[in-house]
């Protein structure tokens, strides 16, 4: 009886611990990225990985600027601030001035974080701040696509425009698969956005590489199902509803599941556990409102993409639907809030 039991192991609350942490979570995260980026990096050529490479070290270094001394070293090591240039630099087009990149990744880490407090507080996904900011500041080349490369060693003029000025390149500008549908009736063949033979931004292009990536999440029980789920399953519908109505005009639905950054957004940004709702019944409201969102703009906006904007608008929303969707405390009636 004297003898210490060494299976008996006392301590206080709480008895269940989970064994992710920031950094872990953020770690997964870019390995599920990893074969979608090579894949743009393999199509775009290293034109494309200084885009990504810029968009990083804006981001990284502006984490470094405005972070105090005392969390410095932590801020860093949890890779949030990688993590963040390189989505943002997945969602931009392979020809873009490093420049402009390098801005994108400093305007998502100080508006999209920073100013709102840093990690864990921030409203709206930080790469899509930084994306944001540089449509609306340099709308011309946010919207000039490339083909891929022959080799991956072919440098562009673009990328290297110093600030204020911007090369023309139009010797080998593409539409994207949306674009060619929404203003010239073409349709991109499924096989092609499967595999991501087509131009648009780096990361979009292969959606079997980003489905790969976000079944890794899901194993890694590292993203809420619901999420991506609810925004397919709503786009799938949507577009079969408006095919039933004029198949020539509107997307096919499995078109519109792998044009765009929609498999992009779905599966690596609107998952983010800040910027998305906490509940169950409300990350279904939250998924559906952003495959509705993605439809209305994509079908009768002027713009042929919507993923971005839907995304954010859903973000903005997200406190008021977890306001609305917190379940019955055991114990208390519904509407007391004693």
């Amino acid at each position: 009886m004297k003898q210490r039991d060494p299976e008996l192991l006392l301590q206080h609350a709480p008895f269940l611990r989970e064994g992710k942490t920031t950094p872990s979570v953020m770690v997964d995260v870019l390995i599920a990225l990893v074969p979608a980026t090579l894949a743009g990096l393999w199509y775009f050529g290293i034109g494309a990985f200084l885009v990504v490479m810029a968009s990083i070290l804006g981001a990284v270094l502006t984490e470094v600027a405005f972070i105090s001394k005392q969390h410095r070293g932590e801020s860093l090591l949890d890779g949030s601030g990688l993590l963040t240039g390189l989505l943002l630099g997945l969602t931009l087009p392979p020809a873009l001035p490093m420049w402009m990149a390098f801005i994108g990744g400093a305007v998502a880490i100080g508006l999209g974080k920073v100013i709102w407090g840093g990690l864990g507080n921030n409203l709206f996904n930080p790469a899509l701040v930084g994306r944001a900011f540089l449509l609306a500041t340099f709308p011309i080349a946010m919207t000039t696509w490339t083909t891929a490369d022959e080799s991956f060693w072919t440098f562009r003029a673009s990328n290297f425009d110093i600030p204020f000025t911007y090369t023309e390149i139009d010797g080998v500008t593409a539409a994207t698969p949306l674009g060619l549908l929404k203003f010239d009736q073409e349709v991109t063949p499924l096989s092609d956005l499967f595999m991501g033979t087509t131009a648009g931004s780096i990361g979009e292009t292969s959606g079997l590489l980003l489905i790969l990536g976000g079944v890794y999440l899901f194993f890694r029980r590292d993203l809420d199902w619901r999420i991506p789920v609810s925004i397919l399953v709503t786009v799938l519908i949507f577009s079969g509803i408006l095919g039933l109505f004029d198949a020539e005009r509107f997307p096919a639905p499995l078109f519109s599941v792998f044009s765009g950054g929609l498999l992009l957004g779905t599966i690596y940004m609107a998952t983010d556990p800040v910027t998305s709702p906490t509940t169950p019944l409300g990350t279904w409201i939250f998924g559906i409102g952003v495959g509705l969102l993605v439809i209305l703009i994509r079908v009768f906006g002027g713009m042929p993409e919507g993923v971005m904007y839907s995304i954010l608008l859903m973000n903005a929303a997200t406190p008021l639907i977890d306001r609305f969707t917190q379940p019955r405390v055991f114990g208390h009636l519904r509407g007391d809030r004693d």
